[in-house]
């Protein structure tokens, strides 16, 4: 039986956790995630984990968040002033807000600290500097 490889497309059953045992994503009661080994659409700890199961394997693969989403950046740390933000918007830390830069692009970011005229948002990946656990079930090569 022939090891799946770099080129490779993949189809794989994951579930993905943090350090505390929290569940942030599965693709249990969907479509397995499918995927060409070494194209660079997910993170690389995730890729290189695949590389060598045979079909039906399965694993888990423990990936530091340097080879996942990067460590935070600090200065993804913005303070807004908070009339920038809709009036009858009342923030909260955690709550999500989008963001649109000058070119149009929009971007997810997440209230951090919320002062008298200004709010802090993290414009960091959601999993930035978390170290991730995934299982891993592969269920088809191509």
């Amino acid at each position: 039986m022939k090891a799946s490889q770099k080129d490779d497309i993949v189809k794989v059953h994951y579930t993905g956790k943090l350090d505390n045992g929290q569940v942030f994503d599965t693709s249990s009661n969907r479509e397995p995630l499918e995927f060409k080994i070494g194209e660079g659409k997910l993170i690389p700890g995730f890729e290189n984990g695949v590389i060598g199961m045979n079909l039906n394997d399965s694993k888990t693969v423990k990936i530091p968040f340097a080879e996942a989403y990067g460590e935070k950046k600090p200065e993804l740390m913005i303070e807004v002033d908070r009339k920038q933000l809709p009036e009858e918007l009342k923030p909260e830390v955690g709550m999500e807000l989008v963001s649109k830069s000058q070119e149009g692009q929009e971007q997810i970011v997440k209230i951090a600290e919320v002062k008298d005229e200004t709010v802090v948002v993290d414009a960091n990946h959601p999993l930035a500097g978390e170290n991730l656990t995934f299982e891993i079930e592969l269920v088809e090569i191509k």
